[in-house]
């Protein structure tokens, strides 16, 4: 029976759904990774809760790699960040960062790799804390000259017309990758909202989901 190579698992992460994470899938692709085993987030890096890593974590397998383009992919908590690749240990997964050479189980098995791996970490918090400390005061000088902040719905960001464009180029038999690039929108955009693209129905997104890309 002929050795099964190791699984590759890679985990792309953006904020929020005007970002693009093609760059990320791309590079995770270009490493190896297979596009069934690419998992991406529309979410902060500093939320616990990403249902999308914990699919990429069930999908690592022992032997295997959890890929990720940089380490503040994977999260903006030097905490968590720490704690999750501890389990992937445990479980005798490997971790690897794509564009930082130096961050990968080989190096961070040596106290110089270990340690730099904390300062990427305290990096990535440092710099999300300093995102969140410039928002608060972006949006209190909003609220002082009593502007609305946030980002528009989705219904506002993509008609029907675009949908139906989107829908007309995959019919025309282009890949979803292909067909974002065409239309401009981003694949994560669509990653969310797959049901409304293949669908076309923009006014079926309710409130609730709505307010979620104000957030």
């Amino acid at each position: 029976m002929p050795d099964v190579p190791p699984r590759l698992v890679g985990y792309a992460r953006v904020s929020t759904d005007e970002q693009n994470a093609d760059l990320q899938v791309e590079a995770l692709k270009r490493a190896g990774v297979p596009d069934e085993l690419i998992f991406v987030e529309v979410e902060s890096g500093r939320t616990a809760k990403r249902p999308k890593l914990m699919l990429a974590l069930k999908a690592c397998r022992a032997g295997g790699t959890l890929l990720v383009w940089k380490l503040d992919r994977l999260g903006r908590n030097t905490s968590e960040l720490i704690k999750t690749v501890d389990r992937l240990h445990e479980r005798g997964v490997n971790f690897r960062s794509v564009t930082q050479s130096e961050i990968n189980t080989e190096n961070m098995r040596t106290a110089t790799g270990a340690l730099i791996f904390n300062i990427f970490s305290a990096l990535a918090q440092f710099e999300s804390d300093q995102i969140a400390e410039r928002t608060r005061a972006g949006q209190a000088i909003a609220k002082a000259q009593g502007k609305k902040f946030g980002r528009k719905p989705f219904s506002a960001l993509y008609s029907t017309e675009k949908i139906a464009e989107f829908q007309a180029a995959r019919a025309a038999g282009m890949t979803v990758v292909d067909a974002c690039k065409k239309t401009g929108i981003p694949r994560s955009t669509y990653i969310k909202y797959q049901d409304v693209f293949k669908s076309g129905a923009v006014d079926d997104i309710g409130a609730d989901d709505e307010d979620q890309t104000t957030r």
